[in-house]
């Protein structure tokens, strides 16, 4: 959108389950500050405990992207269909996107996905590998105008979401509420870690779906 010089932003976040249940949270580090969390893994990590390495890994940041999308065609949730959202997604997703617009092979044509006149449909393919939702096989369309008028291309442009929004200072959350949080999820009493820094909760800002989608 106007002002805002990639179509995207990108934040980490936490999954940490423990004795007292979740802490399921945004990462610190996504605006440069220090992480409880983060602390937490370099304490299991550098404890030389290999079980304790294991649990580091599976609660490691997890690099999170968010954009704005049009959604052109959505079965299961009709009503969403030519509307602007924001849509969550991961790695899978934003390697494909990286890939589109820096091909790896001479005979592929690089283009932008989000460009509205010569950008091209993400046709979302989800499937279940080991439990988990796999997306190796999403693809993208033809390029191509999303509309044929720029009037209406300037009217899906003018329904995007600021997407520097999400990393205000506003809308962080104190590392003293991280570090109770965590305390609580891993059934203990003392605090984690010392800092004094905040962490935005990008999930209170939007919708985030995942819908087939014109970028």
């Amino acid at each position: 959108s106007e002002g805002e010089d990639v179509p995207w932003i990108k934040y980490w976040d936490h999954g940490v389950q423990g004795s007292g249940g979740w802490f399921i949270e945004n990462c610190l580090t996504s605006i440069g500050g220090k992480c409880p969390a983060c602390e937490h893994n370099s304490e299991l990590w550098n404890s030389g405990i290999e079980s304790d390495k294991d649990i580091a890994r599976k609660q490691k940041r997890r690099l999170r992207h968010v954009s704005n999308i049009y959604v052109v065609h959505d079965p299961a949730n009709p009503q969403n269909e030519g509307k602007v959202m924001l849509y969550r997604y991961g790695k899978k997703i934003y390697d494909k996107l990286s890939e589109a617009m820096n091909p790896e092979f001479i005979d592929e044509v690089a283009f932008n996905p989000f460009d509205l006149w010569e950008g091209a449909n993400l046709k979302l393919k989800i499937r279940k590998v080991d439990g988990w939702p796999n997306y190796d096989r999403s693809e993208f369309d033809a390029q191509g105008p999303l509309f044929g008028e720029d009037s209406e291309l300037e009217g899906v442009w003018k329904q995007q979401y600021k997407l520097e929004e999400f990393l205000s200072p506003e809308k962080f959350k104190t590392y003293e509420e991280l570090q109770v949080s965590l305390a609580r999820a891993l059934g203990q009493s003392r605090d984690i870690g010392t800092a004094d820094s905040d962490i935005v909760d990008t999930q209170k800002e939007g919708k985030f779906e995942s819908h087939s989608t014109k970028f």
